[in-house]
């Protein structure tokens, strides 16, 4: 049965989050405010649950949804090859609106999609999403709305879309504020040499390089490094393909085939 708790209030809030922590070991979707926009959860080790959330937003398996989690030091056990200047990354803006992209931990039994052994990651900025992350774990989340509609500033409005798709909703107001646009967060791929945005949102591009100063921004192409002792073939170097969709569909390309597609996600 799906049920909505309001949980501005204490009265309501430990009843609804143990009700959405018993949906996620269930293989049930959830819907939380995140500090961006709200999203529909599951549990991001459960292909059922997964393939669940996907079906009720009408995604395919094109469009893996990211994974949220509770604290930094989870990082190291979902990802591999981090970077030091990813790492800086996720220690100035997370908890907050970024997400990054790495190479997946290859011994981790999960099925997020066709992810091309890839997992975009992102602490989100949130209350109430943090509570339920510490009591479940990672979380798959993507933006709670369906496909081709504007992603949920509300639990009710998220209702109306998903509706019974949904065992939990977690209303805690406005995200962001009311009267604000929704924006979401901020994605970084890690994956490559160079760190380089793939899709536009909370977290500027200014912001980024006053930490990593090398970030590439979204469409930008590096100076290829001449070798003077190889010919110019004329051939364009790898870096130079399309870094994706336009970010104003909520729609996200990888910059090369380590980073698949990434859908509007919070």
């Amino acid at each position: 049965m799906t049920t909505t708790y309001d949980c501005s209030t204490d009265g309501q809030r430990a009843e609804a989050l143990e009700h959405a922590q018993r949906a996620i070991s269930e293989k049930k979707c959830v819907v939380l405010p995140t500090d961006t926009v709200y999203g529909i959860a599951a549990d991001a080790f459960s292909p059922q649950a997964v393939t669940m959330l996907l079906v009720s937003k009408g995604r395919s398996r094109t469009m893996p949804p990211p994974v949220l989690i509770p604290r930094i030091n989870a990082l190291d056990g979902l990802a591999t090859d981090i970077s030091a200047e990813a790492r800086k990354l996720a220690e100035a803006f997370w908890p907050g609106g970024l997400t990054l992209i790495f190479h997946a931990q290859p011994s981790l039994d999960w099925d997020l999609g066709e992810t091309k052994g890839t997992v975009a990651l992102r602490m989100p900025a949130d209350e109430i999403a943090q509570e339920l992350l510490t009591l479940t774990g990672p979380l798959a989340v993507s933006s709670a709305n369906r496909t081709g509609h504007a992603p949920a500033q509300t639990a009710a409005a998220a209702r109306e879309q998903l509706a019974d798709s949904v065992e939990v909703y977690l209303e805690g107001g406005f995200r962001p504020a009311e009267g604000a646009d929704a924006v979401p967060s901020t994605i970084v791929d890690a994956t490559g040499p160079r760190l380089r945005v793939v899709r536009n949102g909370a977290v500027s591009l200014d912001q980024l390089r006053e930490h990593v100063p090398g970030v590439l921004g979204l469409g930008e192409i590096p100076m290829a490094e001449e070798d003077p002792a190889e010919p110019d073939t004329g051939a364009e170097p790898a870096d130079a393909e399309n870094p994706g969709n336009d970010a104003a569909n909520g729609d996200s390309a990888g910059a090369d085939a380590t980073a698949p597609a990434r859908e509007q996600q919070p």
